[in-house]
């Protein structure tokens, strides 16, 4: 889908994307449902609470409080009972970069009322990460409190701003990341002003994000809201995402994602790829998407390939879409003319014009003929 002003997703179902020099298709029902882990148990109050202030945490404008943070997590990690840290409501505390590594003894929860805060300059960070939990079963994050990338400065020294600089210098950091963790629910939280992603799920298992808010201004680069690759069974909940760049991004080998109403824009939409970058194999398969709102974001629901000559899409559901496009072509469906896109359903697809009195088209090229539309506006023929 191209840019839009608004309109809402009530279904988006994709069952397998497959991108490779020799791709090889795998067959998947229509079935949507994904199987998750339970989520890890409440906190309770019968729980040991670790304040980050104990170990040395200030909220006091200046002081870095990385090592205070991991002192609080090691001792938590370490511990044979399931324990609680705190970061106290209505404090501010700055941290350069911070590693959250398990494996724990025991599950873990770390409850967030005030806010985390990137110190508003450049710095160096390993590998691009700003806070990281990686190695950690059992895991919740929740607390209604703030992480605040202050990406401003990183904004403003990207290649995407200054054209002439080179786009791999000073890469900017991703603000969350998540790392080979499983069992893990992160829900009732703000994101602002990522340095580049708000929060990446990368090899994870078994995921629930929920009421989450992430904010960042339209004009802000690479400040994807919640980037997925390489996870499973992951749901994505009843969040709110501003940003300037993907509202949800997911990538080479994710499956069984669910994405259900979340509101969206400013943005670039909901992706699924880049896929086949640099003659690379990529899968993604089984991601569904319902009640979904976009409101100002250049596309809808789209699916993003590199490799045009090789790329294999098939099994996409489009049902139930409505809302108008800011652009004359409101549906674009680009396939690769080698291998042209498969099975794909336009159901109940309606979308007009922003301007009242223009009309909207469709651009379509390469569908094979198992593709089919049913009462959807704009339309074009299957047989380009």
């Amino acid at each position: 889908m191209r840019p839009t002003t608004s309109y809402v997703v009530t279904t988006f179902l994709i069952i397998l994307i497959c991108c490779s020099s020799s791709c090889l298709a795998r067959k998947h029902s229509h079935h949507h449902k994904t199987k998750h882990a339970k989520k890890p148990p409440p906190p309770t109050s019968r729980k040991q609470v670790l304040d980050v202030e104990v170990f040395g945490a200030k909220a006091d404008g200046k002081s870095d409080n990385s090592q205070a943070f991991k002192k609080a997590w090691d001792k938590a990690c370490n511990s044979s009972e399931s324990i609680k840290i705190l970061v106290p409501k209505g404090k501010v505390y700055y941290v350069k970069h911070v590693d959250f590594t398990g494996p724990c003894h025991s599950g873990i929860s770390m409850e967030i009322q005030g806010t985390i805060k990137s110190f508003a300059q450049m710095y160096d960070t390993p590998k691009r990460l700003w806070i990281k939990f990686e190695d950690v079963r059992n895991m919740e994050i929740f607390g209604g409190g703030t992480i605040d990338g202050s990406g401003e400065v990183w904004w403003k020294n990207s290649c995407k701003i200054k054209k002439t600089k080179p786009c791999q210098s000073q890469s900017a950091p991703t603000a969350l990341t998540f790392r080979n963790c499983s069992n893990l629910t992160v829900s009732n939280l703000r994101l602002l002003n990522a340095q580049q992603m708000h929060v990446n799920f990368q090899d994870c298992n078994d995921v629930e994000a929920s009421k989450l808010l992430v904010e960042a201004p339209e004009e802000s680069p690479n400040t994807d809201g919640i980037h997925v690759t390489r996870t499973s069974n992951i749901k994505i909940l009843e969040s709110q995402i501003r940003t300037g760049d993907d509202c949800v991004s997911i990538v080479n080998g994710s499956r069984n994602v669910d994405v259900r109403n979340i509101a969206c824009g400013p943005g670039h939409g909901i992706s699924i790829g880049s896929l086949g970058e640099d003659n690379t194999e990529n899968y993604v398969s089984n991601i569904f998407v319902k009640g979904a709102t976009f409101t100002g974001t250049t596309n809808g629901v789209r699916i993003k390939t590199w490799q045009k000559s090789a790329v294999q899409v098939e099994n996409v559901v489009y049902r139930n879409i409505g809302g108008t496009s800011a652009s004359k072509v409101a549906i674009n469906l680009n396939c690769s003319e080698s291998v042209p896109c498969k099975n794909v359903v336009l159901q109940n697809v309606m979308l007009t014009a922003q301007q009242k009195g223009e009309k909207v088209e469709a651009s379509c090229t390469h569908l094979a003929m198992q593709t089919t539309k049913l009462n959807s506006l704009p339309s074009c023929s299957l047989n380009n």
